[in-house]
């Protein structure tokens, strides 16, 4: 009897265990849909419920124009209508499988929009901010504003842990989901920064601010990744100073952008450096008071030419590739500052002069952006004063269903500046 009693309360145990898995299990699978489920019947005021979103799939797969249910924002994040979405070799990393990220996903992370609603049980003081109806540009770097790195004195929220651990690694923002899925299903789809490559996009209201109606949507796009990350690489980890002497190795979007931040901080000498004539008389325009073809000539000992034989001040590095990152610590002269902020493909490795490095001071630093909540209100006044010279650093517009060309055109290297795509009227 008692064997019995006891075969009997562990197969009771078994089905109550078994319930409670199975439980679970349906818990965890249905979360996804319960999000889904619940942007569903989400629309904006007067506005549709739903929306267009360009979709990578995986590389080799061209991306494609999906309908999605209109993203849903939560507290503390702005729900955008996107103007304009600028075409970036961040995406394009992604889009080749060269840099890990979830998917499927929405990329573009440069853009510009008007503000159509705020999540529920947004603080009023950013609703105040952000009213409906302001024009506004996103930082591809959302901090959270929480976090070690977002609360540190001065701030260094271009580190901030949360976007990196969600943003980055999984593809959602900080609740740990996406804003974005299909409409036809209601599948999750991940985003890249906000994901804007898209109608609408949900952005965090720490990575907004406001844009002048001075400025012009499409070509301020590129504000809230090039030239936000040609600040933070001038101003933060270069530190650089009125006088200082600045070589930039790639002009394309980003290069190009460094050049007039270095231009409008003072620098005595702007060495541009790339392979194509095309970009190099367009660095010109751009405050480049030097440029060097890589191809045709030693890039680094024309630098030295061009600087006496010391060296430049600051060297930054445009492109993620080994050689440019050899050229760049070689640029420099002693005690000097190289900048690396070209993204490389996975497992590239830079090789450097180990003596050299130490014996001559040498600094090698590494920047990818700068810091939204003090750094994009900054350049948007530089753009609004006319130190940054937005209409000569876009060189293509498109429209949204041609998205798919310009990152191919971005990929064979026939985009000589940015390309934006105007996705809204």
């Amino acid at each position: 009897m008692a064997m019995s009693a006891s075969s009997s309360s562990r197969a009771l145990l078994r089905r109550i265990g078994g319930a409670l898995l199975r439980r679970s299990f349906s818990a965890s699978a249905s979360a996804g849909s319960d999000s889904a489920a619940a942007a569903a019947g989400y629309h904006v005021a007067g506005g549709p419920s739903y929306m267009r979103g360009a979709v990578f799939w995986e590389p080799g797969r061209p991306l494609t124009l999906e309908e999605f249910q209109m993203p849903r924002p939560k507290a503390g994040e702005l729900l955008i209508k996107t103007k304009a979405c600028g075409v970036c070799h961040s995406d394009l990393h992604v889009m080749k499988g060269e840099i890990p990220f979830s998917s499927p996903c929405v990329v573009g992370h440069e853009i510009t929009g008007e503000v159509v609603d705020h999540g529920t049980h947004t603080p009023i003081e950013i609703v105040n901010r952000f009213p409906i109806g302001s024009h506004v540009v996103g930082a591809f770097i959302m901090p959270c504003g929480n976090c070690f790195y977002c609360v540190k004195i001065q701030g260094q929220e271009d580190l901030c842990e949360s976007f990196f651990a969600y943003n980055r690694a999984k593809g959602t923002l900080y609740d740990g989901e996406t804003r974005l899925f299909l409409r036809s299903n209601g599948k999750p789809v991940y985003m890249y920064s906000m994901g804007g490559l898209a109608e609408y996009c949900v952005v965090p209201a720490n990575a907004l601010a406001v844009l002048p109606h001075s400025l012009p949507y499409t070509e301020s796009a590129i504000l809230g990744c090039a030239v936000f990350t040609a600040y933070g690489a001038l101003r933060h980890a270069a530190e650089m100073r009125a006088g200082d002497s600045v070589a930039v190795i790639g002009v394309g979007g980003v290069g190009s952008s460094c050049l007039q931040i270095a231009k409008a901080f003072g620098a005595s000498e702007v060495i541009a450096v790339d392979v194509l004539d095309e970009k190099l008389q367009n660095a010109r325009t751009l405050g480049a008071t030097h440029t060097v073809n890589a191809a045709k000539e030693d890039a680094v000992e024309r630098i030295k030419e061009i600087t006496g034989g010391r060296g430049v001040d600051v060297a930054v590095e445009a492109l993620g590739k080994a050689l440019t990152f050899a050229q760049c610590t070689k640029s420099v002269r002693d005690g000097g500052k190289a900048v690396m902020i070209g993204l490389a493909a996975t497992n590239v490795v830079g090789e450097v002069d180990i003596t050299r490095l130490v014996r001559r001071q040498v600094k090698i630093i590494g920047s990818y952006g700068a810091r939204a909540r003090q750094d994009l209100p900054q350049i948007v006044k530089l753009a609004e004063s006319g130190a940054f010279n937005l209409q000569n650093t876009i060189s293509r517009k498109c429209k949204f269903e041609e998205a798919n060309d310009a990152y191919e055109d971005l990929n064979q290297g026939k985009i000589v500046g940015r390309a934006v795509v105007e996705i809204m009227e």
